[in-house]
This record gives structure tokens, sequence and C-alpha cells, in this order.
């Protein structure tokens, strides 16, 4: 990989990871269309370990409580605190790790097409702005009851057909279900972190059995710039997210998809 690619690539995986506009659909379709080598796996799981690295960091208070009233409850058995958020989180990662593993080879074969990826972009981010217009946001994401955690949890798996956007699709669950624009957002970004950790110890434990020898600076300079623009991007997102709602983002995904239709149809 050359110095401009890894910056690009990198920049891109953290500015689009948590947008709802579909990162994985750009980092396939980026190197297609500037005619770039494939970066591979190991670069796949660095630039994945920068962005979980900025979401973990950014909800650092709430995750300490989380994960300290989880384990009170499991002594105590019954919720406490911000115990049901911490199951809310668990529980709704289930589908997407459950369909990860049945459907791996066909979502990282077939599925990686342009065309597909077109239509994804189009048809849910159609459904992101409407759940945006419709949904009531009248709920926050401690009111998070076991249905939203199963219809944002199979939202989730739907987001392994590229283009869909995971970010995406848990906020159009998470708004159709009645949360406000804040609380489907934070709910998808925590909801991330356990899902990007399976991703990336599936992939990294794939990459330990290849063998191949690894561009260890190429690496570290994926994580670190990846890791900087996604804090920023959660940060600003969330700032601006109630002034601008999800109509910005149906006119990229639009355009976009629109532009791969053309490009190739």
């Amino acid at each position: 990989m050359s110095l401009v690619q890894i910056i690009v690539l990198a920049l891109l995986q953290g500015f689009t990871e948590f947008l709802p506009i579909s990162s994985s659909a750009h980092l396939i379709l980026v190197p297609v269309l500037g005619h770039w080598q494939d970066q591979g796996l190991d670069f796949d799981v660095a630039v994945h370990v920068g962005t979980l690295s900025a979401v973990v960091w950014y909800f650092r208070k709430e995750l300490a409580s989380m994960i300290s009233d989880f384990f009170t409850s499991l002594a105590k058995r019954q919720l406490v605190g911000e115990s049901r958020l911490a199951w809310a989180v668990l529980w709704g990662t289930v589908p997407v790790g459950l369909a990860g593993l049945l459907l791996h080879d066909y979502v990282d074969g077939p599925l990686r097409s342009p065309l597909v990826i077109a239509v994804a972009t189009i048809v849910f981010g159609v459904l992101l702005w409407w759940s945006d217009v419709k949904g009531r946001r009248q709920r926050d994401e401690h009111s998070i009851n076991w249905k939203d955690v199963l219809v944002i949890g199979v939202a989730q798996a739907i987001a392994l057909i590229p283009g869909t956007s995971r970010s995406g699709i848990t906020m159009t669950a998470g708004l159709f279900m009645g949360l406000t624009r804040q609380a489907a957002a934070r709910f998808s970004f925590l909801l991330s972190i356990p899902t990007i950790v399976l991703a990336g110890g599936y992939n990294g434990l794939h990459l330990l059995k290849q063998g191949h020898p690894i561009d260890w600076t190429a690496l570290a300079l994926g994580i670190v710039l990846s890791g900087i623009t996604a804090y920023l991007v959660i940060h600003y997102f969330l700032k601006l997210l109630d002034r601008m709602g999800m109509l910005p983002f149906l006119i990229y995904r639009l355009v976009l998809g629109a532009m791969l239709l053309a490009f190739f149809w």
C-alpha cells in the first residue's frame, strides 16, 4: 500500500463507520474506483481497531457504569442502574453474531458487488429518512425494552449486506421504535462495540492462520488516523444530529447509489 492509499482509506473508515452511509461499501468501492489493489484483511482489521478505540474512549464513562452495574445485576439477579442498557447491547449483538458465522462466505463473496451496494445504499437510505419522518422520537436509550432489542438486533444483522450501513439501519430501527435521534444514535454506537470486537476477532484469527507478512507501520498509521477521525465524527454527529436530521444522508446515499448504478450497470 502506498502512503496515499493508507491515509485515504484510514480517514475514510474513520469518517464513515459511525455515519449512516456504510463504511464497508466505501472500503470496497474506493479501491475499485481508484484502481488500487485491495488493501487486504489486515488493514481492514486495523482501521476497525481504530474506530473501536474511538467509540470506547468517547463513551468511557457510560461503559464504566454499564460494566459495573452489569456485574452487580448478575450478583443480585435483578436489573441495577445501567445494567438494562448493558444487557440490551449484549442481546442486541446476538443476531449479527449468528448471521455473521452462518453467512460469512456469502457476505464476503457475491454480496460484495457494486450493484448490490448501489441498491442497498438507495433502499436503506430511503428507509432511514422515512423512519426519521414517521418516528415518534419520544424515548431515550435507557427506556429500551426487549422488543426494541430484538428489532434493532435483527436490523443490525441485515447490515451484513454491504451498502446497508450498520449505524444507519440500527438508527432506522431505533427511530421506528420511537427513540429520539440522539438515543437511536447513541445506542447504535454502543451496539457497535461488541459487533466490531466480534468481527475484528474473527478476521484477526483468520489472518493469523494465513501467516502472511504484515506491514506494521501501515497498520499503526491506519489505527491512529481512523481512530482520531472516528472520535471527531461521533462528537460532531451527536452535536449536530437534532438540527440536521437524516435528510442530508438520504441525499448523499441517493446520489452515491445513482452514480454506482450508472457506472457499474
